[in-house]
C-alpha cells in the first residue's frame, strides 16, 4: 500500500509516552509494514537496518515489543492487518466492478449473427438501418403488386388517378412526415380511406377510357371521342316529365305559402 488513513488523535492517545526515537521507530515501522503489506522480518538487527536506524535497536527493539506481535512469519501489527485486508477488499471489490462495466460494453458493441436464407450474417447495424424510413422517390412506378391490391380490395376506384394522387402528394410532402418505414403498407391505407366522388355519364366514360385505353399518341383523341359519345347519348327529358315537374314545383310554393 502506498497509502494509509493516519488518525492524528488515535496516534497520539497511543505514542504520548514514546521518546522521540521512539516515535520515529514506530511511524518508519508503520510505513515499511503498508508499503511491503508482509510481516517484518524477525531479526532485530535487520529490522532495524530496514527503517534506517541500526544505531537505536533498543528504541526499535521497544516499539517492537509493543506494538507488534513475533510470529513465524515475523513481527506483525494487527490494526495494520485489518486496514491492508480492507484495502484489498476495496480493489478486488473495484475490479470486479470493472470487469462487469467492460462485459456490458463488449456485448453492447458486439455483433448478434441473425441467419439467412443464403447464410450471411446481419449485424446489429445493419438491422438499424434498414428498419430507417425514407421518402417515396419522385420516380417511382406503380408496381403489380401495389395495384393487384387497389384493384382486388377497391375495385371502385379509378387505379391510375389514385396512384397519382398518392404519389404527388407523398412526393411533395415536407419534413419527417414525408418518411415512412413501409410504403406498402402506407399504400394500402390510403387506398382503403379513398371516398368515390358521384360522378356524371361523361365522366364515367371518360373515366373507362383512362384505365382501358393504352396511353400512347391515340389515347387524347380516344378520350375525347368518348365524351363527345356521352354528350351526344344524353337524352332531354320530355315535355310530359317536364309537365310533371313544374306541377310537383308549383304545389311546393303553394304549401309554402
Amino acid at each position: 500500500m502506498h497509502y494509509y488513513q493516519f488518525n492524528i488523535g488515535d496516534y497520539v492517545s497511543h505514542t504520548r509516552h514514546l521518546s522521540p526515537i521512539e516515535d520515529i521507530a514506530y511511524r518508519r515501522l508503520l510505513d515499511a509494514y503498508y508499503l511491503s503489506e508482509r510481516p517484518l522480518n524477525s531479526g532485530l538487527a535487520a529490522v532495524a537496518r530496514q527503517i534506517g536506524l541500526k544505531e537505536h535497536e533498543a528504541e526499535v527493539h521497544e516499539v517492537l515489543q509493543e506494538f507488534f506481535k513475533l510470529t513465524e512469519d515475523g513481527w506483525i501489527n494487527t490494526r495494520a492487518d485489518k486496514e491492508i485486508s480492507h484495502f484489498k477488499g476495496k480493489i478486488e471489490q473495484a475490479s470486479r466492478a470493472g470487469k462487469a462495466s467492460a462485459e456490458r460494453r463488449s456485448n453492447s458493441r458486439s455483433t448478434d449473427v441473425q441467419p439467412t436464407n443464403n447464410q450471411e450474417p446481419i449485424t446489429n447495424n445493419q438491422v438499424l438501418k434498414k428498419q430507417r424510413g425514407s421518402r417515396l422517390p419522385q420516380d417511382f412506378l406503380l408496381s403489380k403488386e401495389w395495384a393487384d391490391f387497389c384493384t382486388q380490395q377497391r375495385p371502385d376506384l379509378n387505379l391510375q388517378n389514385t396512384f397519382d394522387s398518392f404519389k404527388d402528394f407523398w412526393v411533395a410532402k415536407a419534413g419527417s412526415g414525408g418518411v415512412k418505414l413501409d410504403w406498402l403498407a402506407t399504400w394500402r391505407n390510403w387506398v382503403r380511406n379513398q371516398s368515390v366522388p358521384k360522378s356524371s355519364f361523361a365522366q364515367l366514360n371518360a373515366d373507362i377510357a383512362r384505365t382501358t385505353v393504352p396511353k400512347n399518341r391515340d389515347y387524347e383523341d380516344t378520350q375525347r371521342r368518348l365524351r363527345e359519345d356521352a354528350d351526344r347519348n344524353c337524352v332531354a327529358p320530355s315535355l310530359e316529365v317536364l309537365a310533371k315537374m313544374a306541377a310537383i314545383r308549383n304545389g311546393a310554393k303553394e304549401n309554402h305559402e
